[in-house]
């Protein structure tokens, strides 16, 4: 089992694809392509933890999230409908930590300008800012914008 992370794939939001030009022609083909390209990469059986901006409205979060591998966690992001308690999330909360291949990992929609474990080598994984912020050390945007439209490995992020 591998665990990924992922952030601001704002299924069904036509505003994704003005704002932060991304090479799709319509929302549907932009839907179609992340469902694909996250089956790809994750198994029925990995983790995904997404980092917030999910879809545009909870039916279409509910509709999405079956057709989606791995079991999924959300980390609520300021678009994300109320409520995000949709059936096919295995754990919604606005803030995580946990550690994964012997990283501490703090986990939020935002990113941080200082974290948890900071100093001691955590690392913090965040959306938000669909590439347009030069990170700190030890920190990561997982938004699909920067990170081929796809979830990623951590050890996929360490190599970057």
């Amino acid at each position: 089992m591998a665990t990924f992370f992922t952030s601001d794939t704002h299924f069904g939001d036509h505003r994704v694809l003005n704002l932060y030009p991304r090479p799709f022609a319509t929302v549907a083909e932009m839907d179609a392509e992340l469902i694909r390209r996250w089956n790809e990469a994750v198994g029925p059986e990995d983790e995904v933890w997404h980092l917030g901006d999910f879809a545009r409205t909870a039916k279409l979060a509910a509709e999405i999230l079956p057709r989606l591998n791995g079991l999924k966690h959300l980390v609520t992001g300021n678009n994300d409908p109320a409520p995000v308690e949709a059936p096919g999330w295995a754990s919604v909360q606005p803030y995580a930590e946990n550690e994964r291949e012997g990283r501490r990992l703090v986990l939020c929609h935002y990113p941080f300008r200082s974290w948890n474990g900071q100093h001691r080598g955590s690392l913090n994984l965040h959306g938000h800012s669909h590439g347009r912020m030069k990170p700190l050390p030890r920190q990561f945007d997982v938004g699909v914008d920067v990170r081929g439209y796809r979830p990623v490995t951590l050890a996929e992020l360490l190599q970057a």
